[in-house]
């Protein structure tokens, strides 16, 4: 009850202070590592306008490729955000970035389509568990009440990826250093960033508040007394073991609604430039150009969104919305694919729409779970959900090489972000925080 009437009345003086520097101290530093993160993990869609062809590798190769890297990314999502929970953030997130920073340099040496998905196999495993880890750490940090926004913070660090690495790409696929083609060192130096910030990060997070030295006294009572209890307040409502919460129902359509978003996103994410390229015939350069309106687009949309679904205390419509928006936007595409303009901009806007889900949509599960289930639920929900990039990447190649069209490929991108909203709109969720 104290903690409602603190809500409802305001934040007292050191409330707002402690706030406002954990704002500052964490959030742009997780940013960054989630651009670092997102562009070594999609500039193989950048590459992939020069290394399909200097490799011989068909639309099939290249999508079971990109896939690969979600086999093995599964497989350590669970235990990681559980370790995350329970030991140091701080350490496993480095020990990811500095690995995945070492796999993506030895990519752009890959020569046989077994390298490749070697490559992207062992990229994967490097990379397993840093979103939800990520999570997890704000839920140590941010209050239920401000977590959306924290979550879009870092999300947008995924089309601030695009914005930052779309022109990057244009200019190494232009480039021949030392007989290496440009898409090779497009691997071999956008690895290098992820090392170097790995180091860092051991040096500069904090795991938990009650640890944060750099929070002055007062303001760490208070950060760490008002996250205490809300999960206080979670317990006398029920007290999740991780099974209960693997098997609850909501939990079940929020797994297959993600699911169903990834197959759409991913696949969207690794194929975008391909499509453009396809679509409209223009220059590497004019393709990564272009790339950067549904950057823009994302970047804004997150933030708005996330900020409206945290002052609305709404959380399905704000992650169906977006969803549903994409959807229509690629069944557009497929309408005015004869009229080449209006299908670009119809494409662009649909890959920035989808973007905007994520802050409220994750917000969801840590409404409903505390603690160690709610580390455990959010590995579970994103190996699962994962899947989705093998089978969305892996289908639309397998659609493109059978058709010889992009027609088929936008209709599974478009069926499959409809069905996603469906399921989230379906869903009954109340705020625990509101019950107490």
């Amino acid at each position: 009850m104290q903690l409602q009437d603190a809500t409802k009345t305001g934040l007292s003086d050191v409330g707002r202070r402690a706030r406002r520097r954990v704002a500052y101290r964490l959030l742009p530093f997780v940013f960054l590592l989630y651009v670092v993160n997102f562009i070594d993990r999609v500039n193989v869609s950048f590459a992939n306008l020069n290394m399909s062809a200097d490799l011989g590798f068909s639309d099939r190769v290249y999508g079971l490729g990109v896939g690969m890297f979600y086999l093995t990314y599964i497989l350590l999502e669970i235990p990681g955000a559980i370790i995350v929970e329970r030991w140091s953030a701080r350490k496993w997130i480095a020990r990811i970035m500095i690995s995945w920073g070492i796999v993506t340099i030895l990519t752009g040496f890959v020569h046989t389509a077994g390298q490749f998905y070697a490559a992207r196999f062992l990229l994967g495993a490097a990379e397993a568990s840093f979103l939800p880890g990520m999570i997890v750490y704000l839920t140590h940090w941010f209050r239920q009440s401000e977590r959306s926004r924290a979550i879009a913070c870092l999300s947008t660090a995924i089309p601030a990826a695009s914005l930052i690495g779309s022109p990057l790409a244009g200019w190494l696929l232009g480039v021949h250093w030392r007989l290496l083609a440009g898409w090779r060192w497009l691997f071999i130096l956008e690895g290098i960033p992820a090392i170097v910030i790995g180091i860092v990060t051991v040096f500069y997070l904090t795991d938990r508040p009650a640890q944060a030295r750099w929070l002055p006294p007062d303001e760490r009572d208070w950060l760490v007394s008002e996250l205490q209890a809300e999960l206080e307040a979670k317990k006398k409502l029920r007290n999740y073991t991780i099974m209960e919460a693997f098997s609850d129902r909501r939990i079940l359509i929020l797994i297959a609604a993600y699911f169903l978003m990834l197959t759409g996103s991913l696949g969207t994410l690794y194929w975008i430039p391909t499509f453009v390229k396809r679509l409209s015939g223009v220059s590497n350069q004019t393709v990564t150009s272009l790339l950067m309106v549904p950057a823009l687009l994302g970047i804004m949309g997150i933030l708005i969104n996330g900020w409206h679904s945290d002052r609305t205390g709404e959380r399905r419509w704000h992650a169906a919305l977006p969803i549903l928006g994409a959807g229509l936007m690629f069944a557009l595409v497929i309408l005015s694919r004869h009229e080449v303009s209006l299908a670009i901009l119809f494409l662009l806007l649909g890959s920035g729409f989808q973007y905007s889900y994520f802050p409220a949509f994750w917000a969801i599960p840590t409404m409903m779970l505390g603690e160690t289930a709610a580390a455990a639920t959010l590995g579970l929900m994103m190996s699962i959900g994962q899947l989705g990039g093998l089978a969305g990447n892996y289908t639309i190649g397998y659609l493109n090489d059978r058709t010889q069209s992009l027609v088929a490929s936008f209709a599974l991108i478009a069926l499959v972000y409809i069905a996603a909203a469906g399921l989230i709109l379906g869903l009954r969720i109340r705020d625990p925080l509101k019950a107490v």
